[in-house]
Parts: C-alpha cells; structure tokens; sequence
C-alpha cells in the first residue's frame, strides 16, 4: 500500500512514513495510490465480531506489509480497552430508523478519541522501531487538543503543542488541555480563530527546515491514519443494524469535513451507504458550497457548537482530488484560489458534490429546540454538535435506517446544554477533578514566528533533551 499527495508534488510513501508525516511536503494531503475494497460478505462477517476485530479487518488493508495484522490487533485491543464500554461506539435507538451513535465514551469524552488512541499506539511502534522521536504540533478547535494530548501524555518518543482559538472552546474542552502535568505536552492559547491555528500548523509543516529540525508530525485529520481509524464506526454500525436490506444513510457534524470523509472511505471500501448527510452549524461554508458550486470563506460565528465554528475544511481537499479524478491540477489551483482570494468555482466538481452528499446548517435556534425536543420526547440529551447532525437527519428525507454521530459528550458543554434545557450535565465522577485541577498554559499571539520559538524551546528534538 503506497499513498501519493493530493497535489501531485511529493513523494510516494509508505503507510508508516505517511503516518509520521502527516501533510506531504508539497503541502497536499495522502490519499491511497490505489483504493482497497473488501470482501462482498464483509457486512455480514462482522455481525458477530467485536469492535476490534472490525477495526483489525478495515484498516489493515490501508497499512500493507508494514505492520502486522497481530501487532495492529495488539495496539487496537489497547486503544479502545481505555473506553467506558464494551462496545465502544453503542447504538442508541431514538425511533424507529433514527439512531444515535455515541462515539464520546473514550477518555475525553469525544469522537477523536476513537481515532487518536489508536494514533497514539500506531506513532509509539513506529518510532520505537526506527529508534526515532516526534513533535507533533496540532489545532484544535475543541476536542482533538484534549484527545492528543490525552493519548500522547505517557509518550517517551512524542512532543505534543497544541493551539486553540483564545476564549472560543469549552471550559471542559481547555481544562482536558492545560490540566496535565506531564512535561511532553503543551497547550497554547492562540489570539484568533481555529482557522488561524490551522494556518499556523500548514505553515509549520511547509517550513521545511523548521520541520525537519523538530521532526514535525501531526495529528489533526490531515493525517491520514487519523481518517482510516474512523472509517471503522462506520461500519460497526452498519454491522449492529438489522438492516433487512434497508437503505442506511449517515447524518455527521463536520467543521473540518474529516468526520464525514471518512464515511465517504466506508462508501469507497463497499459499505452500502444511501445518503451522507453534511451537516454544520451557523458556520455554513459546506453547506453554501453543494447549494451554490462555490466555496467562499465568510467570518467565522461564534457558536454553541465551537468545534464547527470553521472556514477552512481541511479534507474537503481530499474529496476534491477524488470527485475531480485525481486531477491535482485542479487541486493546486483550488487551494491557492482559496488563499488569494478565499474562494474557488468547484466547476465540475459541482454535480458529484451533490450527488455524494446532503448538507444542512442548524441555526442556533434549530440546535436549542432539537436538544429541548429530544430531551422531551425522548429522554435523551443531545451536545450542540450531535444536535446539528439530528436537525439534518430530521430534514433530509432518507428511506431506511439514518444514524446520528453523536461526537460529543453534553458534559462537554455545561453551560451551553444548561442555558438551553435548564439542567447542567454533570462530568462522569472520574472526571470530577477537572474543573479544579491547575491549569497550565502559554498565550501566544496569531504569529508563525511565536509559535515555532515555542515549540523550539520545548521540544525534546530542538533541545537535544533525553
């Protein structure tokens, strides 16, 4: 299995040198040269398997001859005996052909904990077997800090800085950064937007020689593997439905379209999925753009739903390079229409854009009465995001079984979820700590120069500290 850059202009690599990388040199994003399927009867084989066992069958193909199928299995395994359940993502049925999929119960009570304890154990091998050390350095817009830095606290061969957006994440979501001790990570408070930390980390990784100084590696969804691991809910859903032959369509909250992209994966793997359903907040660029054939950046709302609140939807690149069929061409002139002038014409794209997918954005109002109105009906209280997903669901017309990502905890939202119903959600009791722990973090300004003297002064490559 090899993987080739978005763009046309690196190198061809294999999945361990991908995983390291993260954004490829000419500033693209990995694909797989040539896309895996699997087994007609796959559906079928995994009804009796475990969570594991799926993710075992569905990203092995991705890492060829690199890793065994027995040392992913080991490292899976690992990953997700840190979630509260069993079955890791369980299924929760709200009505008849309307689901909830809880992807918050690892660690820090959010979907990239599915993808990013795997990272974790995935990146360790790695760099254990070369007998190598990584920074990572990542944006976060609310959840990915805290499951980076969560999975990576215990690492003896990994560096993490994240950066998020100054007073635009949760108090949950900051604390499950800037609460643990260990000396390998660090949060940043960034005086901007989570666009603004994203070109921070682009920037970062197109600084070759600053990349290379502090062998830069990153964890957001432009790394590939990242993308891949949530590929396997996709299919434990399916496999956990008594479909009957039911279409079955997904409803997914994306900012940064790496969520849904990675139900486009299942789609590309065999999966029979009807519909996936784009949904977003009052941040609409997604939306705006199956509407009207043109991505166009606006300024960013603050929302209930802060891990939404982007312009910049890093994956949509991967997408276009599929629907365009490969043309990177037509890539490289996309992205850099984006940066000159902050939007682009998807031109032919267009029609395969709606044909691949639904999209609807949720108005802060539409949020708070679908949370009141499912806290109502059904006794169940859905976070901000889950809840955008659940309008979209409820908007577009899908025959069959709709499954709603449920991405987030409510605890991960107190105020937001008590401002709406009333009530506070309440952390788990293991958690109970973390509003009272001290914090410890930096504020930086939006500046490149800023940001990469921090990582310098804290990274154990930069600083030849053991």
């Amino acid at each position: 299995m090899k993987y080739i850059s978005t763009r046309g202009g690196a190198d061809t690599l294999g999945f361990e040198d991908v995983l390291l990388a993260g954004l490829a040199r000419d500033g693209g994003l990995y694909v797989p040269e040539v896309w895996p399927t699997l087994p007609a009867n796959t559906i079928a084989s995994f009804r009796t398997k475990s969570f594991v066992e799926i993710a075992v069958d569905v990203i092995h193909p991705f890492t060829g001859d690199e890793i065994s199928r027995a040392e992913l299995h080991r490292m899976a395994a690992e990953a997700y005996a840190t979630f509260d359940t069993p079955d890791v993502t369980p299924l929760v049925e709200l009505k008849p052909g309307l689901m909830v999929l809880e992807l918050f119960h690892g660690p820090t009570l959010a979907f990239k904990d599915v993808a990013m304890q795997l990272l974790a154990r995935l990146m360790d091998h790695v760099l254990e077997k070369r007998n190598a050390r990584a920074t990572i350095v990542g944006a976060t817009s609310g959840d990915t800090g805290g499951a980076a830095i969560e999975a990576f606290r215990s690492s003896k061969r990994v560096d993490v800085v994240v950066l998020f957006p100054e007073g635009r994440v949760s108090d949950v979501q900051r604390r499950m950064m800037t609460t643990p001790k260990e000396a390998n990570v660090h949060a940043v408070a960034v005086r901007g937007t989570f666009d603004d930390c994203q070109t921070l980390v682009k920037a970062m990784f197109n600084d070759h020689a600053f990349r290379d100084r502090v062998e830069l590696s990153g964890v957001n969804s432009i790394n590939w593997a990242r993308i891949v691991a949530q590929v396997t809910y996709y299919f434990w859903a399916a496999s956990r439905l008594d479909a009957n032959g039911k279409p079955l369509s997904f409803a997914v909250p994306t900012g940064n379209f790496g969520d849904i992209f990675a139900g486009y994966v299942a789609k590309r793997l065999g999966l029979p999925i009807e519909k996936l359903i784009i949904a977003s907040n009052e941040n609409d660029i997604l939306p705006r753009a199956v509407e009207t054939g043109v991505y166009a950046m606006k300024g960013v709302v603050a929302t209930t739903s802060p891990s939404m609140d982007i312009q910049i939807s890093s994956n949509f690149e991967r997408y276009l390079f599929e629907a365009s069929d490969r043309d990177s061409d037509f890539v490289r002139s996309a992205m850099a229409s984006l940066i000159a002038t902050e939007r682009f014409e998807l031109g032919r794209v267009w029609p395969q854009l709606q044909s691949d997918f639904a999209a609807v954005s949720a108005s802060e109002r539409d949020v708070s009465t679908a949370i009141n109105g499912v806290k109502s009906k059904y006794r169940y209280v859905l976070d901000p995001h889950t809840a955008c997903a659940f309008v979209a669901a409820e908007r577009v017309a899908a025959e069959g079984n709709t499954v709603v990502l449920s991405t987030a905890h409510p605890a991960k939202f107190p105020d937001a979820i008590e401002a709406i119903t009333g009530a506070r959600p309440n952390l788990p009791s293991h958690m109970a700590h973390l509003m009272t722990d001290a914090e410890r973090f930096e504020t930086l300004p939006n500046s490149l120069s800023a940001v990469q003297d921090f990582v310098l002064k804290h990274c154990r490559v930069a600083t030849g500290t053991a």
